[in-house]
């Protein structure tokens, strides 16, 4: 590297003149010199920027300041110089949060406290950092040394895009600053933006920087190293990220498929993994991840434990991740197709890693959170039929026994229902059905096909009252083509916003199959109220 030659060539010329020297107190100082910027030489020459031992607190220790005195002197006073000639601001503001500048001194205490600065990124290995504490400012301050001219590995690099990420997140402005704001604190702010700006390209975020900061420039080293890790989708945000899993769910899978999940997640997350228990479900170890300032929340259970955790990211920008390991997994299904039943915990954890966010309605019942849908009649029947001790031998197949038993059965409601602000209607049926969102196989809620999860409206389908059970299996079979073919006149669907239900001879009904008694039910929807981690379906 050229700047190692130039320390390593310069220290053989002060070797040189130490040879030529007469006198003895010239010679201590030549030699002082010299092994000065031999060692600074090779420092470059390794990339070892722990040479100066500089602390967390942007102290360099007395011992090494005394031992490359020569160098530090020389460095200093460059910097000065060319600080007082360079003809950008010291400091200057690249983005909202973000700053860029030269090495502190003193005086700049009064603009940093002036923009509501809170936030340091020494970038420097060779000069001290100011100590905040004599200069009355508190200050959140990390040091990532790098030599001036090098470029930082990818370790250091992520260690300060991260840093930076959680500053911003905080709502903290920072300062990132080198020697003089030109090399490596470009370098370190434009790996940031990149980190946010995936699709943007090295030159186009280093564009960005010069047009605010003309003395910007990287080498070719730096800039190769900076476009090389990021077209190898090398700088990444390590998001803060909490699992909560059910270890009931699906007859204890959780347990099963475990390293599978934090073999493909914990390389790019960083986990806190939380499992549920009889004091804390879901939503109380959610709430625990929001106030932790997770910014990911993966629910992995069934669609309870998913609706528990979804309850406390509602109207927050907190994203939610699912990994299915229930016994329907609807939800799941709904947002990542067919692909969910086949390689489910694999296409669920390469949904969370794509990071493609999807913003979905989601739906009060009674005030308590329904993402997929609430119902009486056949679909209530079937999950009260389908007990843990079978869904736990038989899978899905117990929510099909328990659907045949609700058919057998064949028990017809009268209810009271209001749609919107519409006048109260009067209706007979054997099965009611209000969704939000509701896969292909959950058959009694296609009355016009599959419902949108992301069209603010409820899709309300239901049956016709019949004395035969056949009949019911036919409306069966023809709510399996909904929304391809045209239904007939047994099957009824309509969209709202809001509806209403009194219903005088039921007891239950079902939200995201748990069972509730609290009639009468009100329901609304709340259009994109909620992040998700999936395929966006084009």
């Amino acid at each position: 590297m050229p700047v190692a030659i130039y320390y390593l060539s310069g220290s053989l010329a002060v070797f040189i003149l130490l040879l030529l020297s007469p006198w003895a107190s010239l010679s201590v100082l030549l030699a002082w010199t010299g092994l000065s910027l031999f060692a600074v030489g090779l420092a470059y020459l390794f990339n070892y920027p722990s040479l100066f031992r500089k602390r967390p607190d942007g102290a360099i220790p007395l011992v090494i300041r005394w031992l490359f005195i020569p160098f530090l002197l020389g460095a200093g006073l460059y910097n000065r110089w060319a600080r007082k000639r360079d003809r950008v601001p010291p400091i200057q503001q690249v983005t909202e949060q973000l700053f860029l500048g030269a090495r502190l001194s003193s005086s700049d205490v009064e603009f940093i406290r002036t923009q509501g600065i809170c936030a340091v990124l020494d970038v420097t290995a060779e000069f001290n950092g100011l100590n905040w504490a004599v200069e009355e400012q508190d200050i959140h301050y990390l040091n990532v040394p790098v030599l001036d001219h090098s470029a930082p590995d990818a370790a250091q690099l992520n260690l300060a895009i991260n840093w930076l990420h959680k500053q911003h997140r905080q709502g903290h402005k920072v300062l990132v600053h080198c020697a003089l704001g030109r090399g490596r604190s470009v370098l370190v702010s434009a790996a940031y933006l990149l980190a946010t700006q995936p699709k943007s390209s090295a030159e186009e975020v280093l564009e960005g920087i010069r047009a605010i900061r003309q003395t910007a420039r990287l080498n070719r080293w730096q800039f190769k190293q900076l476009a090389f890790l990021h077209q190898e989708g090398r700088l990444g945000l390590s998001v803060e990220t909490w699992l909560i899993a059910n270890p009931a769910a699906g007859g204890g899978k959780w347990q099963q498929c475990r390293e599978q999940i934090e073999q493909q997640l914990a390389p790019r997350f960083n986990l806190t993994i939380k499992q549920t228990t009889v004091q804390q479900d879901g939503y109380a170890l959610a709430r625990q991840a929001v106030n932790a300032g997770a910014e990911l929340v993966i629910a992995c259970g069934g669609d309870g434990t998913i609706t528990e955790v979804a309850s406390a990211l509602v109207n927050t920008q907190i994203q939610l991740g699912i990994i299915p390991l229930g016994t329907a997994n609807a939800l799941s299904y709904a947002l990542c197709g067919i692909r969910s039943k086949v390689l489910p915990i694999d296409t669920a954890c390469q949904a969370i890693l794509d990071g493609e966010v999807r913003a979905i309605d989601t739906a009060r019942c009674n005030g308590k959170l329904m993402l997929l849908l609430a119902a009486l009649g056949f679909e209530q029947q079937m999950i009260e039929a389908a007990d843990r001790q079978e869904k736990n031998a038989l899978g899905q197949m117990a929510y099909l026994l328990g659907l045949w038993r609700a058919i057998e059965r064949n028990h017809c409601l009268e209810l009271h229902i209001q749609f919107d602000d519409e006048p109260v209607q009067k209706l007979q049926t054997h099965s009611l059905v209000i969704a939000n969102a509701a896969p292909l196989t959950t058959l009694l809620a296609q009355g016009d096909g599959e419902p949108d999860l992301a069209d603010g409206q409820l899709d309300v389908t239901w049956l016709s009252p019949s004395e035969n059970s056949t009949q019911h299996l036919f409306s069966l079979t023809e709510l399996a083509t909904a929304g391809i073919s045209p239904t007939s006149e047994n099957i009824h669907h309509r969209q709202a916003r809001r509806v209403r239900i009194q219903a005088a001879d039921a007891k239950h009904y079902v939200i995201d199959g748990e069972v509730f008694d609290d009639l009468p039910v009100d329901i609304q929807i709340y259009p994109a109220s909620l992040y998700v981690r999936a395929p966006i379906i084009k």
